[in-house]
């Protein structure tokens, strides 16, 4: 491993631990004595999207990160349990074979923040089901509180 602010070829590990589905290691030149942190994942195979005009395109979790970061955002919830609902839905999604439609994405987005967090599902919804007005959120609200959904 390269150091990265000397760009030394020698390191050592000082800490290694499991977090979620990557590995964190904390390493130490040998050189600069400068520490720094790297993460490793499994790189799982490919699968695509289809998207509602019917073009395919390859699946990008920042994209579903994204999404859902910014519909957590100033709630009071963890970046592990946000983590963790991206994990899961992404393995979710992997079960299903070499092709996914969009909207099983967003769909199975939505039941996970519906479940967590009501001010993040709506945040999603109105995105997702690209609502034009106030009128659209009443009715998810409605929904909502019904249980509708």
């Amino acid at each position: 491993m390269q150091c990265y602010f000397c760009n030394h070829t020698e390191t050592k590990v000082t800490n290694k631990r499991d977090v979620g589905q990557e590995v964190r290691r904390r390493r130490e030149c040998l050189k600069c004595r400068k520490r720094f942190t790297t993460y490793e994942h499994i790189e799982l195979s490919d699968f695509h999207v289809i998207k509602k005009d019917g073009r395919r395109e390859k699946f990008n979790i920042s994209k579903l990160q994204q999404g859902i970061n910014r519909a957590f955002e100033k709630r009071p919830v963890s970046k592990d349990e946000i983590q963790k609902i991206i994990n899961e839905i992404e393995e979710n999604l992997r079960k299903r074979g070499k092709e996914v439609r969009s909207t099983v994405i967003g769909e199975l987005v939505m039941k996970k923040l519906e479940k967590m967090d009501k001010v993040a599902y709506v945040r999603f919804a109105s995105v997702y089901k690209d609502f034009q007005d106030v009128n659209d959120f009443k009715r998810e609200l409605r929904g909502l509180r019904n249980g509708r959904n």
